[in-house]
């Protein structure tokens, strides 16, 4: 681990993790599927999955036009925890935040996953554009996590549109718990919306502190990049991850339902 609390490629189990606000996969699905299939993840923390006619079916067409399967997500809220062929599926669970009169009901994916005996809790949130909502829910978030991290005795990566720039109440209160992945370790670009004129960071990737770090950003293939306008109006954060492995002849603390 160097000063940044990197952990050095080599010394744990390798983990990409692409976050993406699909936008109801109301633009170019093809264009979509190209950029999350060239980035070769192996989890996709979806905020805006469809919700509305034909939801399940679409949700699953997209998953498997991405080589990925769904780990965790509900209709209500539209998110999910999208998962490749390393990870092995454990739990899932899906929390409703408190209902503010008047805007849309927000929620948390919980995927509780295993890669290569390392185990990890992945989460997707998306927070609302009312200020006052946005701190409520991420302290809602906090106690959620807290609560998944304690049943299943993993750390916790929550990954989402938040609404909110770095330095803004609630994004601190979740950097003041979880590792910001841009922060520690920028990689490509910071800005995330909108996919045609990028000019603001406010969907981000957080880790606990034991995850290793290597790189987190907008990712810059120029020719995955190309296609970034058309897929949908967010860019995607793109988080190179290492998780420590449970140690051999022991169980991970996670077992299958």
């Amino acid at each position: 681990m160097n000063g940044r609390g990197v952990v050095v490629a080599g010394s744990g189990v390798p983990v990409r993790l692409l976050s993406y606000n699909v936008r109801s996969l109301r633009d170019d699905t093809t264009a979509l599927a190209r950029v999350v299939r060239g980035y070769r993840p192996d989890l996709v923390c979806v905020q805006e999955a469809p919700r509305f006619l034909g939801w399940r079916a679409r949700r699953t067409g997209f998953a498997r036009a991405c080589g990925l399967v769904t780990a965790a997500g509900r209709r209500a809220a539209g998110l999910a925890v999208l998962a490749g062929p390393r990870v092995r599926p454990l739990h899932r669970e899906y929390h409703l935040l408190a209902r503010v009169p008047g805007l849309h009901r927000r929620g948390l994916a919980i995927a509780v996953v295993e890669i290569d005996r390392a185990p990890l809790i992945v989460a997707s949130t998306h927070l609302d554009l009312d200020a006052t909502a946005r701190r409520a829910h991420a302290g809602q978030l906090v106690v959620l996590l807290e609560r998944a991290r304690r049943r299943y005795g993993a750390p916790v990566v929550l990954a989402g549109d938040f609404n909110e720039r770095p330095g803004e109440p609630a994004w601190e209160l979740l950097a003041r718990r979880l590792r910001d992945g841009y922060t520690v370790a920028p990689a490509g670009e910071a800005a995330t919306s909108t996919a045609r004129s990028p000019r603001t960071r406010i969907d981000a990737v957080f880790a606990d502190p034991e995850i290793g770090i290597a790189g987190c950003g907008v990712p810059v293939d120029p020719v995955l990049a190309a296609d970034y306008p058309a897929a949908t109006d967010h860019r995607p954060v793109l988080a190179e991850l290492t998780l420590r492995r449970a140690l051999p002849g022991r169980p991970s603390g996670i077992t299958a339902p």
